[in-house]
């Protein structure tokens, strides 16, 4: 591979239960409901979506829960930026190392896949100097549907890189079904890290190439994303 795409929550780093609630105050400012967030998962899903998803199930208009979009946005990234606690987050195993290697070796072009909306992914990854890293990416202001991203990520990979990349030579690397689902419907490969909410098993049943419990695991299956080598 040439390209390997990555994933945020649950593949890079945890945030843990502190997103929920600065993601509900902003609903509530911006509509007026939370919604019915009790069981809901957020899991895999853009930033739009989950949006859709609570408003429209709360009987708002999907036409005026897009017209509220951009004031959603903005209320929720302020309140992430200024609330998001790195204390109460982590980053998972093998992370630093992997990245720096990647990068300092020029052996991949390395980019984002993630359904955050783009101000966000990249508070989250400054709260641990990660956004360094990442050049570009597709992000949930791409696409409402996680399935959008990967032609939006290939290409602005294609144009930072300067080269074409043929979807055998590209892989997205995440921790739940939804990850692999959008590799497969544009026929890239796809690792599943057992590091988020998915169990394995699951993670192997949706159809993803490999699966590891986290990346230096997956540097065994992998050669390429060997950490600490």
């Amino acid at each position: 591979m040439r390209l390997v795409l990555f994933d945020i929550d649950g593949t890079l780093l945890r945030c843990g239960p502190q997103v929920r609630p600065l993601f509900a105050a902003a609903l509530q400012e911006v509509y007026g409901t939370t919604g019915v967030m009790e069981g809901y998962s957020f899991a895999g899903k853009t930033d739009p979506r989950i949006v859709l998803d609570l408003m429209t199930g709360a009987g708002v208009p999907e036409a005026e829960v897009r017209r509220r979009l951009p004031a959603m946005r903005r209320s929720y990234l302020d309140r992430l930026e200024s609330g998001l606690d790195t204390e109460r987050m982590a980053l998972l195993p093998g992370v630093a190392d992997l990245l720096e290697r990647l990068v300092a070796e020029g052996e991949v072009t390395v980019g984002l896949l993630t359904g955050n909306w783009e101000r966000g992914a990249r508070i989250k990854l400054s709260r641990f100097g990660l956004e360094r890293y990442f050049a570009f990416g597709a992000f949930g202001d791409d696409g409402v549907h996680r399935a959008e991203l990967p032609p939006v990520a290939l290409a602005r990979a294609e144009l930072h890189a300067g080269r074409r990349f043929a979807p055998d030579e590209i892989l997205i690397i995440g921790d739940t079904v939804e990850d692999v689902a959008c590799a497969r419907a544009h026929s890239f490969h796809c690792l599943g890290v057992a590091t988020g909410w998915t169990p394995a098993e699951m993670l192997r049943d949706a159809g993803a190439a490999w699966v590891a419990d986290d990346l230096p695991a997956a540097g065994r299956l992998l050669p390429l994303l060997a950490c600490g080598r």
